[in-house]
C-alpha cells in the first residue's frame, strides 16, 4: 500500500549560526552557578528564546551542592505550540563546571571549565532549532528545555544525585502540571571534532525505539560516520532523571570516543574544552538530525 503520508520538508540547520551562539556563551565567561556569568548567561538565552516567539518559562529554584552550598538555577523551556496535545521535548545542559578536576596542572584544577563542547555546544543546536521552527512552523508541540546544575556534581562519589540537580527538580515539579511528552532528546557535547554518538545502555533501556529510528535517520542522512551502531554503557545524565521520575522516554546524543579513559573527550572537565574542540560539521549533523526528526514526527514519519 502506498505511503500516502504529506511530504516532509525539513529546515537546512545553519552549522554557522550554531557555531556563533556557542561564542556567545563563551563570551560570558564559565557558566557557575551563583556568579555574575550565570545570572548574564540566563537573562541572555531567555531573551533569545523569547523573540523567537516561543512561551518561555524560567523555572528558579535552589538546590544543594555536596558540599552543603545552595546553588541558585534556572532551567529554561521554552514551548512552541503550546496548547499542542502532541509534545516532543529536546534538552541540554547550560551551565558549566565549577571545577576542571580533570585538569593536569593541580592550579588549573580548581578554576571552572569553559564549557564549549560540555554544554554550550548543545544550548546552541537547541537555540538554533528554535529559530527553525519560528521560520518554518511546526504541527506538533516542541518544548526546549536549557537545564540548569547539571554539572556540579561529586566525582570522588559513588552516588548519582549530586549530578543533574536541574533535571531532577524539573523531573518532580514540571513546568506545567501533569506536563507530558511523546518521548525526547537530550544533547550533551555534540559539537567536538571527530565525534562518535553511540547508543548509550540508558537511552536503549528506556527509548530503545526512538534510538534506533534517530540513528537509522542520522545514517540515512550521511551522518554515519558521527551515528555509529553501537553499543555503550550507561552515562548519569539528564536523561535518567527524566525517564525515571518524570516517565518520559528520553535518549541521550552524547559523543563516547574510542579509547578514552574517562569514556568522553580528552577536553573533558579541563580547560581545553574551549572553542578551539567544536567542529562546524558535528553541529550540522545533529542538528540536521534533530530537525529531521521532529519535522518527520510531526507528519507521523518518524
Amino acid at each position: 500500500m502506498p505511503n500516502t503520508k504529506p511530504a516532509v520538508k525539513v529546515p537546512k540547520f545553519e552549522q554557522n549560526a550554531a557555531f556563533e551562539l556557542i561564542e556567545a556563551q563563551l563570551a560570558f565567561g564559565p557558566r557557575v552557578p551563583n556568579t555574575p556569568a550565570h545570572k548574564a548567561a540566563r537573562n541572555w538565552m531567555i531573551g533569545e528564546l523569547e523573540k523567537t516567539g516561543a512561551t518561555v518559562y524560567p523555572q528558579d529554584f535552589t538546590a544543594k551542592h555536596f558540599d552543603n552550598r545552595t546553588f541558585n538555577g534556572t532551567n529554561i523551556i521554552a514551548s512552541f505550540n503550546p496548547d499542542h496535545p502532541k509534545r516532543v521535548l529536546i534538552a541540554a545542559h547550560w551551565d558549566s563546571r565549577e571545577l576542571a578536576n580533570k585538569d593536569e596542572d593541580p592550579k588549573l584544577a580548581k578554576e571552572p571549565v569553559p564549557g564549549a563542547d560540555d554544554g554550550a555546544s548543545g544550548v546552541a543546536i537547541l537555540m538554533q532549532i528554535a529559530k527553525h521552527i519560528q521560520s518554518n512552523p511546526i504541527d506538533m508541540g516542541v518544548d526546549i528545555m536549557m537545564i540548569d546544575l547539571e554539572d556540579q556534581g561529586n566525582s570522588e562519589a559513588e552516588g548519582i544525585d549530586t549530578w543533574c540537580l536541574g533535571s531532577q527538580y524539573w523531573a518532580k515539579n514540571p513546568h506545567k502540571a501533569g506536563y507530558k511528552a511523546k518521548f525526547g532528546i537530550l544533547l550533551d557535547m555534540v559539537g567536538a571534532r571527530d565525534a562518535r554518538f553511540t547508543k548509550e545502555e540508558v537511552s536503549r533501556t528506556y527509548a530503545k525505539k526512538y534510538v534506533d529510528k534517530l540513528w537509522n535517520i542520522a545514517q540515512k542522512m550521511g551522518y554515519g560516520q558521527y551515528f555509529v551502531s553501537e553499543e555503550t554503557r550507561a552515562v548519569v545524565d539528564d536523561h535518567l532523571f527524566i525517564n525515571q521520575i518524570a516517565n518520559i522516554p528520553m535518549l541521550d546524543i552524547i559523543n563516547r570516543p574510542v579509547g578514552s579513559q574517562t569514556g568522553f573527550g580528552d577536553y573533558w572537565h579541563t580547560h581545553n574544552d574551549d572553542i578551539d574542540v567544536i567542529d562546524k560539521r558535528t553541529l550540522k549533523a545533529v542538528g540536521q538530525t534533530v530537525l529531521a526528526v521532529l519535522y518527520n514526527e510531526s507528519t507521523g514519519r518518524f
